[in-house]
This record gives structure tokens, sequence and C-alpha cells, in this order.
């Protein structure tokens, strides 16, 4: 039986809520992880512009993957598909499993600095994260 302390504290086998926003979204009380997702620092946004947890570069799009899609809408189910394959090697599993750890079963905010979030990769990665058991 686990202790009222214990019961209280989310176990890091449950599986978290994840929501995408972008980097220029303000915080809100309660966020979560809230977790910067892009490889590449936004253009003219100072470091201390938002609020993030972590930054992890390693849960982002190869470099020559990002090149490829080029944000081109038309290109996107086969992005995702790349994409998940990335998720899925043994450099994205260890990613996908340090986050899950970082999270401790609070919910995750992944933040991107992308204006289309439903055709970018956070939202791609959001839903891995929300499938994943």
């Amino acid at each position: 039986m686990r202790t009222p302390k214990e019961q209280s504290m989310p176990s890091v086998a449950e599986k978290p809520s994840v929501v995408v926003e972008r980097v220029y979204d303000h915080p809100t009380e309660g966020d979560g992880l809230r977790l910067f997702v892009d490889r590449l620092w936004p253009r003219g946004l100072r470091r201390d512009a938002f609020h993030f947890d972590d930054w992890a570069k390693d849960l982002a799009p190869s470099t020559e993957l990002r090149h490829w899609y080029s944000h081109d809408i038309a290109a996107f189910s086969e992005f995702r598909e790349r994409y998940v394959h990335e998720l899925e090697s043994a450099t994205g599993r260890k990613a996908v499993s340090r986050v899950r750890e970082l999270a401790h079963g609070r919910p995750i905010v992944l933040l991107t600095a992308t204006k289309d979030l439903r055709h970018s990769h956070a939202e791609v990665l959001g839903e891995y994260l929300r499938n994943q058991s």
C-alpha cells in the first residue's frame, strides 16, 4: 500500500498528458515539464525570453530530415513516417526514455518556434509520446 505522500506523487509508468505550444505562448500554472524540442534556437529570441525546463535537441528531427521536409505540407505524411522511424531508433528511444523520466508522470508541454503546429515535428512527437505505453 502506498503512503499518502506516495499517492500524491505520479508514477513513472503513468502516461502523462502531452500538449504542443509555440515558444511565444506564455506558461500557465501547473504546465508540467516544458521541453523546447527544436534543434535550432529561434532567430531573434533571447534565451531568457521564454520559460523551458529542458532543451531536448535529441528529440528533434535530424538535420537531414529537417532539410528534406522544409515545411512542405505536401510531404508531411512521409515526413511523419520518417520522423517516427527516427524516434524508434536506439537514439530516439533513449531520448524518449529520458523525457519520461524527467516528466515523472507530470504533463509535458512541447515547445517549438514553428508557426504551423499542425504540420510540425512537435505535433508528431506529441502524438508519438501520447501513444506510447
